[in-house]
């Protein structure tokens, strides 16, 4: 089995978006894979953010993901900051990158445009990135466009790292995730769903209940022609919503547009909430459930962190040597 690496930020509430297009296929994943899914904290402090909420998103999303079908049993999910060794091959890989390949990351001059001053990690954040997943020698990272050029740095530093020092790491792939339907925002359908840059009313939470999803989707901007078709151009709500409905209920669109031929938008939105309030539903019982008994998260947090750090350990002991740091006592 591969092994794969995954991170996701714990800032910000989690949307259906973020369940459609990669949780849902970590969760299918962990019989094919031997899967580390990693809670990254570390990452979050590159930006402000009060302490209290950090640790607070921290175990929710913890938890959350728990929920949604992340088993111990079969994957490892633990918190980033838990595992020292990050920070350590962290800096060690920062004297293996280059200040020229980190000025030309694009994300980086989109999230420091504007502002006056940003932090060094920000600007460092993908070489963090890359200790991420060097650390544990995964072969496979599921990524995104806007993650693509972060990958290819992360195969350049371990290629150099392997030519300066001799074969140390594993050179990761990319994993194409499957396709998935683009989520967009319910009152702005041109842009994709949000909680950092969308509408309130137009995001739907993992954690809404069944109330808010029904108001959120019958409110959804849709247009005045009544027909249930598929025209991002002229109909990009209506074409949100057959691809939201889509993702949830396995039919494809044209097969959509067939079942709702002559149907009007009422009938049409109050399906596309009940099939999400259906899928949700044992989610967020077993969310419920563990939201109770913190203690429970806490304890899978820490074995998650020992198992862990026994693959991170080897990887930095043959780091230090590699390198040629002195032994430890």
């Amino acid at each position: 089995m591969a092994r794969i690496f995954s991170g996701i930020q714990p800032t910000g509430d989690k949307h259906i978006g973020n369940l459609l297009g990669a949780v849902r296929h970590w969760v299918a994943g962990q019989d094919l894979h031997d899967c580390l899914f990693c809670v990254v904290d570390l990452h979050s402090i590159t930006v402000p953010v009060e302490p209290a909420a950090l640790r607070t998103s921290t175990l929710s999303l913890a938890t959350l993901l728990f929920a949604a079908g992340l088993d111990p049993e079969r994957s490892t999910l633990y918190v980033q900051s838990h595992v020292s060794e990050h920070t350590e091959l962290g800096w060690i890989l920062n004297c293996t990158a280059t200040m020229g390949e980190l000025r030309r990351m694009t994300q980086f001059k989109d999230k420091s445009g504007g502002q006056e001053s940003v932090s060094v990690g920000l600007f460092d954040y993908p070489v963090l990135q890359a200790a991420d997943v060097l650390l544990y020698q995964a072969g496979l990272v599921p990524v995104g466009e806007d993650q693509r050029q972060h990958l290819e740095l992360m195969r350049d530093i371990a290629i150099r790292f392997n030519g300066r020092y001799g074969e140390t790491f594993v050179v990761p792939e990319a994993q194409i995730p499957p396709t998935g339907a683009r989520i967009v925002d319910l009152q702005e359908p041109t842009k994709k769903m949000s909680t950092t840059g969308g509408t309130e009313q137009g995001t739907l939470l993992l954690l809404d209940p069944p109330a808010r999803i029904r108001k959120k989707i019958m409110s959804a901007v849709t247009d005045s022609d009544g027909v249930v078709r598929a025209d991002a151009e002229n109909k990009p709500g209506v074409t949100g919503l057959l691809a939201l409905l889509s993702a949830v209920d396995g039919a494809s669109v044209p097969q959509l547009e067939e079942r709702y031929d002559g149907m009007g938008y009422g009938d049409f939105k109050k399906d596309v909430a009940e099939s999400l309030i259906a899928l949700l539903e044992p989610l967020q019982a077993r969310h419920a459930e563990l939201a109770a008994d913190p203690g429970e998260v806490h304890r899978l947090l820490t074995v998650g962190a020992e198992r862990a750090r026994a693959l991170a350990v080897p990887t930095i002991e043959l780091v230090r040597e590699r390198v040629g740091f002195a032994p430890r006592g």
